[in-house]
């Protein structure tokens, strides 16, 4: 894309949104022209992204499918007093993988690495050495700047990716270990065998502060590879994140945030699961749809997305209440009492597709 040309599409921001929404494009629409622009120096981060088979409409497999690092034809969950087998298919694409994909698809001109932003526009990129960068429209999918019109809680978590001397003898991954101790808020910990002798371990926790630190959690994570009688091991990789949690506020307002006819996914659009803080299935549903657009305009763009995110924000509000149980006392207790319901429910919850009976049942168990 001929900078200073008024053609094509410019999605600021690759991380997961921001890539899923290029290749996308790359997939089904190769004739337009676009140009991913990332400030940092490879795309995607350093991050595993999970997900339920369920938690992806079938129509959308097509962008997910060739991104899969690891699937497993079930998983685990464990508390205090209850423990279960779940036979849900579940999935792991690495940032690796993510990157991988993008620099196939696109060619070197569709992107831009290293590449400082200061702002972007219903039309346009701005960047901080003063160029600008033109085209027809302009996503915004640099994850959120600023959450302050919205009340939240925190997911924190910090992953560990450890391969060990002798087999782990762990076939189907561990969604939620919550036997572990709370830790001053709602805490569970993961496994996910990459293979017999890799595991990655994440330790996930959710808090009313967003302050991390990563050496005290990885630590924890040593004590907890130790005591399953894990170690010797070595940690070969590490990924750590804080994701918001919403229990409220003024979803409008934030939407306006930046720039109010840009188009925006990702956290900076509020596309992210209430409860879990993940942002891949909405990242893919919106990937899909930007694809399926007959033409491309930042101000038709930017319609379509705020209507897409407000609705979900309304339909989400359950989940939002929710929060409010896993921020307070009954944090363990209510996701327990969740994971012993039926398992298509469960699907349903993690899918943020709850049935209003769900909703009933889910809310008689608190």
């Amino acid at each position: 894309m001929a900078r200073g040309k008024r053609e094509g599409l410019l999605i600021a921001g690759g991380g997961l949104s921001g890539c899923l929404a290029a290749l996308a494009i790359a997939m089904k629409r190769p004739d337009v022209p676009i140009l991913l622009v990332e400030e940092g120096e490879r795309f995607g981060g350093q991050q595993t992204w999970s997900f339920f088979d369920t938690d992806i409409e079938d129509e959308d497999r097509w962008l997910v499918e060739p991104l899969i690092a690891h699937h497993w034809s079930g998983y685990y969950v464990a508390f205090p007093g209850h423990s279960r087998k779940f036979r849900t298919g579940y999935s792991s694409i690495r940032s690796e993988d993510l990157e991988a994909n993008v620099r196939a698809l696109l060619r070197p001109e569709q992107y831009r690495l290293g590449t400082r932003i200061a702002a972007v526009r219903e039309r346009e990129i701005v960047l901080t050495d003063g160029e600008t960068i033109k085209a027809e429209a302009a996503i915004d999918a640099r994850g959120a700047a600023n959450l302050s019109m919205l009340e939240l809680g925190w997911r924190k978590f910090v992953g560990r990716d450890y391969v060990f001397e002798r087999p782990h003898g762990l076939e189907l991954p561990v969604a939620i270990d919550a036997t572990v101790e709370p830790g001053g808020g709602y805490r569970f910990v993961s496994c996910l065998p990459l293979d017999e002798h890799r595991m990655l371990v994440g330790d996930h926790s959710y808090s009313a502060s967003a302050e991390l630190d990563v050496d005290a959690v990885g630590a924890r994570l040593d004590a907890y590879v130790a005591r399953r009688r894990w170690a010797p091991g070595e940690v070969v990789r590490e990924e750590s994140g804080v994701l918001p949690v919403p229990t409220g506020g003024d979803f409008d307002a934030f939407l306006r945030i930046g720039g109010a006819r840009v188009a925006k996914l990702g956290l900076r659009g509020g596309l992210f699961h209430p409860v879990t803080g993940h942002a891949l299935p909405d990242a893919v549903r919106t990937a899909a749809m930007l694809a399926q657009q007959p033409k491309f305009d930042g101000a038709a763009l930017h319609d379509l997305f705020a209507a897409h995110s407000s609705k979900l924000w309304k339909q989400r509000g359950f989940y939002r209440s929710f929060n409010a149980m896993l921020l307070r006392d009954e944090r363990r207790a209510a996701m327990e009492r969740l994971h012993r319901l039926q398992g298509s429910l469960i699907e349903r919850f993690f899918a943020a597709r709850s049935s209003a009976l769900d909703r009933m049942r889910i809310g008689r168990t608190g």
